[in-house]
Protein backbone atom coordinates (compact mmCIF):
# COMPACT_ATOMS: atom_id res chain seq x y z
CA UNK A 1 0.00 0.00 0.00
CA UNK A 2 1.29 3.45 -0.91
CA UNK A 3 2.01 6.23 1.52
CA UNK A 4 -0.55 9.02 1.30
CA UNK A 5 0.89 12.42 2.22
CA UNK A 6 -1.25 15.56 2.52
CA UNK A 7 0.75 18.76 2.12
CA UNK A 8 -0.98 21.38 4.24
CA UNK A 9 -0.58 24.81 5.76
CA UNK A 10 -3.52 27.22 5.92
CA UNK A 11 -1.11 30.11 5.52
CA UNK A 12 -0.77 30.94 1.82
CA UNK A 13 2.49 31.53 -0.01
CA UNK A 14 4.62 29.08 1.97
CA UNK A 15 5.67 26.88 -0.94
CA UNK A 16 2.96 24.27 -0.44
CA UNK A 17 2.07 23.75 -4.10
CA UNK A 18 5.72 24.13 -5.15
CA UNK A 19 6.53 21.31 -2.75
CA UNK A 20 3.63 19.14 -3.97
CA UNK A 21 4.74 19.48 -7.61
CA UNK A 22 8.47 19.09 -7.18
CA UNK A 23 8.49 16.46 -4.43
CA UNK A 24 6.11 14.34 -6.53
CA UNK A 25 8.23 14.75 -9.67
CA UNK A 26 11.41 13.83 -7.79
CA UNK A 27 9.76 10.76 -6.24
CA UNK A 28 8.72 9.70 -9.76
CA UNK A 29 12.25 10.40 -11.04
CA UNK A 30 13.51 8.04 -8.32
CA UNK A 31 11.37 5.28 -9.84
CA UNK A 32 8.40 5.49 -7.48
CA UNK A 33 4.84 5.33 -8.81
CA UNK A 34 3.17 8.59 -7.79
CA UNK A 35 -0.37 9.98 -7.86
CA UNK A 36 -0.85 13.72 -7.25
CA UNK A 37 -4.27 14.99 -6.16
CA UNK A 38 -4.91 18.72 -6.56
CA UNK A 39 -7.43 19.68 -3.85
CA UNK A 40 -6.97 23.45 -4.28
CA UNK A 41 -9.61 25.26 -6.40
CA UNK A 42 -6.86 27.56 -7.69
CA UNK A 43 -5.55 24.56 -9.64
CA UNK A 44 -1.93 25.73 -9.47
CA UNK A 45 -0.66 22.21 -8.95
CA UNK A 46 -2.53 21.16 -12.09
CA UNK A 47 -1.09 23.92 -14.28
CA UNK A 48 2.35 23.39 -12.71
CA UNK A 49 2.41 20.00 -14.46
CA UNK A 50 1.35 21.58 -17.75
CA UNK A 51 -2.20 20.20 -17.53
CA UNK A 52 -5.14 22.27 -18.77
CA UNK A 53 -7.40 23.26 -15.87
CA UNK A 54 -10.52 23.22 -18.04
CA UNK A 55 -10.55 19.46 -18.41
CA UNK A 56 -13.89 17.65 -18.09
CA UNK A 57 -12.97 15.16 -15.39
CA UNK A 58 -11.38 16.69 -12.30
CA UNK A 59 -11.35 16.03 -8.56
CA UNK A 60 -14.61 18.01 -8.43
CA UNK A 61 -16.43 15.48 -10.65
CA UNK A 62 -14.74 12.68 -8.69
CA UNK A 63 -16.02 13.74 -5.28
CA UNK A 64 -19.51 14.36 -6.69
CA UNK A 65 -19.57 10.82 -8.07
CA UNK A 66 -19.70 11.95 -11.72
CA UNK A 67 -16.62 9.97 -12.77
CA UNK A 68 -14.45 7.16 -11.43
CA UNK A 69 -11.05 7.74 -9.84
CA UNK A 70 -9.26 6.19 -12.81
CA UNK A 71 -11.24 8.31 -15.26
CA UNK A 72 -10.11 11.46 -13.44
CA UNK A 73 -6.38 10.71 -13.76
CA UNK A 74 -4.20 12.56 -16.28
CA UNK A 75 -0.63 11.66 -17.28
CA UNK A 76 1.55 14.79 -17.72
CA UNK A 77 3.81 14.85 -20.76
CA UNK A 78 7.46 13.83 -20.28
CA UNK A 79 6.97 12.52 -16.74
CA UNK A 80 7.05 8.76 -16.25
CA UNK A 81 5.56 7.04 -13.17
CA UNK A 82 3.29 10.00 -12.35
CA UNK A 83 -0.42 10.71 -12.70
CA UNK A 84 -2.42 13.78 -11.62
CA UNK A 85 -6.05 14.23 -10.60
CA UNK A 86 -6.53 17.88 -11.69
CA UNK A 87 -8.56 20.69 -10.13
CA UNK A 88 -10.06 23.97 -11.26
CA UNK A 89 -12.22 26.76 -9.86
CA UNK A 90 -15.34 24.54 -9.92
CA UNK A 91 -13.93 22.82 -6.83
CA UNK A 92 -14.75 25.95 -4.81
CA UNK A 93 -18.42 24.92 -4.96
CA UNK A 94 -17.78 21.49 -3.51
CA UNK A 95 -18.32 22.67 0.08
CA UNK A 96 -21.96 23.51 -0.67
CA UNK A 97 -22.53 20.49 -2.91
CA UNK A 98 -21.33 18.15 -0.16
CA UNK A 99 -23.64 19.59 2.54
CA UNK A 100 -26.31 16.92 2.03
CA UNK A 101 -23.91 14.04 1.35
CA UNK A 102 -23.64 11.31 4.00
CA UNK A 103 -20.13 10.89 5.44
CA UNK A 104 -18.96 13.85 3.38
CA UNK A 105 -15.64 13.91 5.27
CA UNK A 106 -14.72 10.57 3.67
CA UNK A 107 -15.77 11.12 0.04
CA UNK A 108 -12.19 11.38 -1.25
CA UNK A 109 -10.95 8.51 0.92
CA UNK A 110 -13.64 6.16 -0.38
CA UNK A 111 -12.54 6.88 -3.97
CA UNK A 112 -8.79 6.68 -3.34
CA UNK A 113 -9.21 3.33 -1.53
CA UNK A 114 -9.78 1.78 -4.99
CA UNK A 115 -6.32 2.76 -6.27
CA UNK A 116 -4.05 3.28 -3.27
CA UNK A 117 -2.33 -0.07 -3.81
CA UNK A 118 -1.36 0.99 -7.35
CA UNK A 119 1.02 3.70 -6.15
CA UNK A 120 4.08 4.02 -3.91
CA UNK A 121 3.15 7.59 -2.98
CA UNK A 122 -0.04 9.63 -3.20
CA UNK A 123 0.57 13.36 -2.68
CA UNK A 124 -2.39 15.63 -1.90
CA UNK A 125 -2.01 19.40 -2.38
CA UNK A 126 -4.42 20.96 0.14
CA UNK A 127 -6.02 24.41 -0.19
CA UNK A 128 -4.61 27.21 2.04
CA UNK A 129 -7.54 26.97 4.46
CA UNK A 130 -8.99 24.49 6.92
CA UNK A 131 -12.22 23.59 5.11
CA UNK A 132 -14.07 20.45 4.03
CA UNK A 133 -11.60 19.88 1.19
CA UNK A 134 -8.70 19.86 3.66
CA UNK A 135 -10.67 17.58 6.00
CA UNK A 136 -11.21 15.15 3.10
CA UNK A 137 -7.49 15.23 2.33
CA UNK A 138 -6.62 14.46 5.96
CA UNK A 139 -9.11 11.62 6.35
CA UNK A 140 -7.53 10.10 3.21
CA UNK A 141 -3.90 10.65 4.23
CA UNK A 142 -1.52 8.64 6.39
CA UNK A 143 0.59 11.71 7.18
CA UNK A 144 0.65 15.50 6.89
CA UNK A 145 3.74 17.32 5.58
CA UNK A 146 3.87 20.98 6.68
CA UNK A 147 5.93 23.43 4.59
CA UNK A 148 7.07 26.43 6.66
CA UNK A 149 8.41 29.56 5.00
CA UNK A 150 11.53 31.06 6.56
CA UNK A 151 9.96 34.40 7.50
CA UNK A 152 8.97 36.31 10.62
CA UNK A 153 5.41 34.97 10.90
CA UNK A 154 6.44 31.36 10.23
CA UNK A 155 4.78 29.92 13.33
CA UNK A 156 1.56 31.88 12.84
CA UNK A 157 -1.29 29.45 12.23
CA UNK A 158 0.82 26.34 12.84
CA UNK A 159 -0.74 25.83 16.27
CA UNK A 160 -4.21 25.88 14.69
CA UNK A 161 -3.10 23.44 11.99
CA UNK A 162 -1.70 21.05 14.61
CA UNK A 163 -4.96 21.35 16.55
CA UNK A 164 -6.93 20.43 13.42
CA UNK A 165 -4.65 17.45 12.71
CA UNK A 166 -5.14 16.21 16.29
CA UNK A 167 -8.91 16.70 16.03
CA UNK A 168 -9.10 14.67 12.82
CA UNK A 169 -6.90 12.00 14.35
CA UNK A 170 -9.19 11.77 17.40
CA UNK A 171 -12.50 11.75 15.51
CA UNK A 172 -12.03 10.64 11.90
CA UNK A 173 -8.63 9.12 11.11
CA UNK A 174 -6.88 7.53 14.06
CA UNK A 175 -3.90 6.56 11.86
CA UNK A 176 -3.06 10.14 10.85
CA UNK A 177 0.47 11.22 11.76
CA UNK A 178 2.57 14.30 11.16
CA UNK A 179 5.06 13.48 8.42
CA UNK A 180 7.11 16.45 9.52
CA UNK A 181 8.10 20.00 8.69
CA UNK A 182 10.06 21.15 5.65
CA UNK A 183 11.55 24.67 5.55
CA UNK A 184 11.03 26.57 2.28
CA UNK A 185 12.26 29.84 0.73
CA UNK A 186 15.43 29.77 2.82
CA UNK A 187 17.83 32.64 2.14
CA UNK A 188 21.28 31.89 3.56
CA UNK A 189 22.21 35.59 3.25
CA UNK A 190 19.79 36.66 5.98
CA UNK A 191 19.98 36.15 9.72
CA UNK A 192 16.17 35.94 9.75
CA UNK A 193 16.06 32.63 7.87
CA UNK A 194 18.53 31.09 10.32
CA UNK A 195 16.62 32.47 13.30
CA UNK A 196 13.30 31.10 12.01
CA UNK A 197 14.74 27.61 11.56
CA UNK A 198 16.10 27.62 15.12
CA UNK A 199 12.85 29.05 16.52
CA UNK A 200 10.71 26.36 14.88
CA UNK A 201 13.09 23.59 15.98
CA UNK A 202 12.82 24.85 19.56
CA UNK A 203 9.03 25.21 19.54
CA UNK A 204 7.71 22.29 17.48
CA UNK A 205 7.93 18.78 18.85
CA UNK A 206 7.83 16.98 15.50
CA UNK A 207 10.09 15.56 12.80
CA UNK A 208 11.95 18.27 10.88
CA UNK A 209 13.47 17.26 7.57
CA UNK A 210 17.17 18.01 7.17
CA UNK A 211 16.65 19.22 3.61
CA UNK A 212 15.91 22.95 3.44
CA UNK A 213 14.44 24.34 0.22
CA UNK A 214 16.26 27.53 -0.83
CA UNK A 215 14.75 30.66 -2.32
CA UNK A 216 15.56 29.99 -5.98
CA UNK A 217 14.78 31.86 -9.21
CA UNK A 218 14.46 28.67 -11.26
CA UNK A 219 11.91 27.27 -8.80
CA UNK A 220 9.82 30.39 -9.27
CA UNK A 221 10.06 30.22 -13.08
CA UNK A 222 9.26 26.52 -13.55
CA UNK A 223 5.44 26.66 -13.05
CA UNK A 224 5.01 29.20 -15.85
CA UNK A 225 6.52 26.60 -18.20
CA UNK A 226 4.26 23.83 -16.86
CA UNK A 227 7.25 21.82 -15.68
CA UNK A 228 8.56 20.57 -12.33
CA UNK A 229 11.99 21.87 -11.42
CA UNK A 230 13.85 18.62 -12.18
CA UNK A 231 12.72 18.89 -15.83
CA UNK A 232 12.92 22.67 -16.16
CA UNK A 233 16.41 23.13 -14.66
CA UNK A 234 17.65 19.80 -13.35
CA UNK A 235 20.98 21.11 -12.08
CA UNK A 236 19.59 24.05 -10.11
CA UNK A 237 19.79 24.31 -6.33
CA UNK A 238 16.00 23.94 -6.18
CA UNK A 239 16.05 20.66 -8.12
CA UNK A 240 18.82 19.22 -5.95
CA UNK A 241 16.96 20.21 -2.78
CA UNK A 242 13.74 18.49 -3.83
CA UNK A 243 15.69 15.39 -4.89
CA UNK A 244 17.24 15.33 -1.41
CA UNK A 245 13.82 15.77 0.24
CA UNK A 246 12.40 12.91 -1.87
CA UNK A 247 15.34 10.72 -0.82
CA UNK A 248 14.74 11.52 2.85
CA UNK A 249 11.04 10.71 2.58
CA UNK A 250 11.69 7.43 0.71
CA UNK A 251 14.23 6.35 3.35
CA UNK A 252 11.95 6.97 6.36
CA UNK A 253 11.02 3.70 8.03
CA UNK A 254 9.11 4.96 11.06
CA UNK A 255 5.95 6.03 9.17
Amino acid sequence: MGRIIAIANQKGGVGKTTTAINLSACLAEAGKKVLVIDMDPQGNCTSGFGIEKETEKTVYQLILGECSVRESMVSPENIENLKVIPANVNLAGAEIELLDVDNREYVLKNEIDYVKDDFDFIIIDCPPSLNMLTVNAMTTANTVLVPIQCEFYALEGIAQLMKTINLIRDRMNSNLKIEGVVFTMYDARTNLSTDVVENVKNNLDTNIYKTIIPRNVRLAEAPSHGLPINLYEGKSAGAESYRNLAKEIIERKDI
